[in-house]
């Protein structure tokens, strides 16, 4: 190991070479929490050329990396640090991380300069501007001993060329350091310096040399426990052929009409989305009772519906949400000033989907059409961060299988597989693709082409239910009504513990008041009978579709397998058009498998 000798008793994390003058400066970056000490400890006893850190979004891999550049700097070992980041804001963000701790670097390093300015220990750069000029980056490190931080080291792998880049521009580097927060891609694009291994079914995989991920940080209190609310409602749009067609969204259905009414739900013009944007809201007043500055996102597909969105939030709660488009001059600027405000509303189309750093994000709402495993994690990365124990975050999401797999396994820790082939179990479940999204971020017009030409004729949205640690609650109910406001008005202060303990007794009165009224909300009991048999029928499926939810994760199988089996074993059509008796068949045959009946 190169540098001073460790002084006998300490750690390599608390040891921190006097050689350099700035020393000082860099010894004060504040207390380490235990796993940041653990993984600095692991690097400096080998001390790798790459080491690859996996962390949990708002663990602090910032602040690791931060420190592991100020012991190499300290030492000798390297001379200049370079920091690959995805976005323009995320660099600016670096740099201002790096000053507090005594590193500059300069995050408006262009290309064109061909050398960064005097004064600076580094640059802050993104994949892109690499990928536009391998060789000068190449060049630039094998001038000087370099440490390249590749932030978010997946973004390496999301062309082929820009893959190729990364490797020619920084294989000359002293030392290499990969972070992530999500190290899958959902294609099979090899991430550069990332080192895999075949797993016992000889799929390579990627292999971390140190991982934190979201279990063990919510035990530490590093993380905050998310609460997800799922709105369902049914759909109605028309065909480019003219038909129209109607599902319940998220039920049984083939990929397209799955993906029709998906979107149905999130176009603006329609019910949904005003009813979800109320009600997260609400939900975002009940928070800040205990968290005053708390705030909330809303991530939307394109540009487009996002200031549609934005208008509508501004006529929900009388103030104008900040509005940030990932091309608009000034997007990093919006952001800061809304992370220093007390501004309720934040909507967003990428650009706060990773990486960038709101800690007062405390609610919220998944509309984007986007399902992929990498994108979802980062979404929800976005307010998971702690700041004091406690608080609990919310993420309101359209009730489709995809979402509640990805939400009921939030604290699955996933590798990147290069091997994987497409699972012909997942047909009914539709995913878009990171390139179509980021179509979508620079092209207004360009969600024309997500899913085909359609008109959406109207979108009503029910609440479902409510999803947390693995497990289910609620049993619907009309948006509004005393079974949604039961778990909007939850505390924004509660353990881990607290949330599921409220969470069960919060179920346990909505039975019993549905028992008292003979099986149907109160909010029913004045309406005719045709209609108490549309919402109890409304109701059956919803209990159909956590009844496969539940299933699902007992055996693992995919929700449109199980939709599969039901429908064979009781006969009839998808669930979209499925009679009420049919319902009831496949409800009363799932529960049956709970309790081992063939």
């Amino acid at each position: 190991m190169s540098g001073s000798p460790r002084v006998p008793g300490t750690s390599a994390a608390e040891h921190l070479s006097p050689a350099f003058p700035e020393r000082a400066a860099w010894g004060t970056a504040g207390k380490l929490r235990a796993w940041q000490a653990e993984a600095l400890d692991q690097y400096f006893r080998t001390e790798p050329r790459d080491f690859l850190a996996v962390a949990t979004p708002g663990a602090g891999k910032t602040t690791f990396a931060l420190r592991l550049a100020a012991e190499l700097l300290a030492r000798r070992t390297v001379d200049r640090i370079t920091v690959v980041a995805p976005t323009e804001h995320l660099k600016v963000q670096w740099a201002d991380s790096a000053a507090r701790v005594g590193i500059k670097l300069d995050p408006y390093f262009k290309n064109s300069q061909g050398r960064s300015a005097p004064g600076f220990h580094g640059v802050a750069v993104t994949y892109a501007q690499v990928a536009a000029k391998p060789v000068l980056h190449h060049n630039r490190t094998a001038n000087a001993r370099t440490l390249v931080i590749l932030d978010e080291v997946h973004h390496a792998g999301d062309a082929l060329s820009w893959g190729d880049a990364i490797r020619e521009a920084f294989e000359p580097a002293r030392r290499r350091l990969s972070l992530t927060g999500t190290p899958f891609r959902s294609d099979t694009s090899p991430i550069p310096f990332v080192q895999y291994a075949p797993d016992a079914e000889g799929i390579r995989t990627s292999q971390a040399d140190y991982s934190y991920g979201y279990s063990r940080a919510l035990k530490d209190g590093v993380v905050r426990p998310v609460i997800f609310m799922a709105y369902a409602g049914e759909m109605r749009w028309r065909t480019k052929a003219g038909d129209e067609m109607s599902a319940l969204l998220g039920a049984d259905a083939t990929k397209d009409v799955h993906a029709q009414a998906w979107r149905t739900a999130l176009d603006p013009k329609g019910e949904w989305i005003p009813a979800v944007l109320r009600a997260a809201d609400m939900r975002l007043t009940e928070v800040r009772r205990s968290i005053p500055d708390a705030g909330g996102l809303v991530i939307a597909t394109d540009q487009t519906v996002a200031r549609a969105y934005a208008k509508q939030l501004r006529e929900i709660t009388g103030e104008a949400p900040t509005v940030v488009l990932s091309d608009e001059a000034g997007a990093s600027k919006r952001i800061e000033e809304f992370s220093d405000s007390n501004d309720r509303w934040l909507v967003a189309v990428r650009m706060v989907s990773e990486g960038v750093d709101v800690p007062r994000l405390a609610v919220g709402v998944y509309a984007t059409s986007s399902s992929t495993p990498l994108f979802f994690a980062q979404a929800i990365g976005r307010f998971v961060r702690s700041r004091k124990r406690g608080e609990v975050a919310s993420v309101f999401l359209p009730s489709v299988p995809v979402l509640m797999n990805l939400a009921n396994n939030l604290e699955a820790e996933r590798d990147h597989a290069l091997d994987r082939k497409p699972n012909p179990d997942d047909d009914g479940i539709v995913t878009f693709d990171d390139e179509l999204l980021e179509r979508a971020n620079q092209s207004e017009s360009a969600s024309d082409g997500l899913l085909g030409s359609f008109e959406a004729l109207g979108a009503e949205a029910s609440f479902d239910r409510v999803l947390f640690d693995g497990g289910e609650f609620g049993s619907g109910g009309l948006v509004g009504s005393e079974d949604e406001l039961d778990f909007l008005g939850i505390p924004g202060l509660l353990e881990p513990d607290q949330v599921a303990q409220l969470l069960r007794t919060r179920q346990a009165e909505q039975t019993k008041r549905k028992a008292k009224s003979g099986g149907a909300s109160v909010d029913f009991v004045q309406e005719s009978r045709d209609e108490l048999e549309h919402r109890a029928f409304k109701e059956e499926r919803n209990q159909l579709q956590s009844l496969v939810g539940a299933w699902a994760r007992r055996t693992g199988k995919p929700h449109g397998t199980i939709h599969i089996e039901l429908r064979k074993a009781c006969g009839g059509p998808a669930i979209a058009q499925a009679t009420r008796a049919e319902v009831q068949a496949r409800i009363k045959k799932i529960q049956g498998w709970f309790i081992g009946k063939k």
